[in-house]
């Protein structure tokens, strides 16, 4: 009488598809972290320029007869909140250090050669801008 011999346990082709699904999965989890991270920039970037705009409206406010391109980083800090000493910055995409352009009302990042800095698609999402 032959005995048969069942092996329990896992086949070369079960073992490499399950690999395949892990490595899917975490290929997955960092293409979203990226992303989320993209975001949270543009998020703390909106926030920088909302509290720019605050100070620069409540600058005009105080200033009645002073001119948008009169206005500069040194006569906004004042009014900057929490007793701010410096004029806040951004952070690109890139990891690059981004001025704000206090010139123009909103005011706008600038791109540190002469234009703008806005890696979304629109210029009203509130991501990256103040809006309209």
């Amino acid at each position: 009488m032959a005995r048969r011999f069942r092996f329990r346990g896992f086949t070369l082709l079960e073992m490499s598809m399950v690999i395949c699904v892990l490595i899917a999965l975490m290929s997955t989890g960092f293409f979203f972290n990226n992303k989320i991270k993209d975001w949270q920039l543009g998020r703390t970037a909106s926030e920088t320029l909302r509290t720019v705009y605050s100070a620069q409206r409540m600058y005009l406010a105080d200033n009645p007869t002073a001119t948008l391109a009169s206005i500069t980083s040194a006569k906004l800090i004042p009014y900057l909140p929490n007793g701010a000493t410096t004029m806040p910055t951004v952070t690109s995409l890139t990891g690059a250090t981004l001025s704000i352009a206090v010139t123009v009302s909103p005011p706008k990042i600038n791109n540190g050669s002469g234009g703008y800095y806005d890696p979304s698609s629109s210029t009203t999402d509130l991501l990256w801008d103040v809006g309209q």
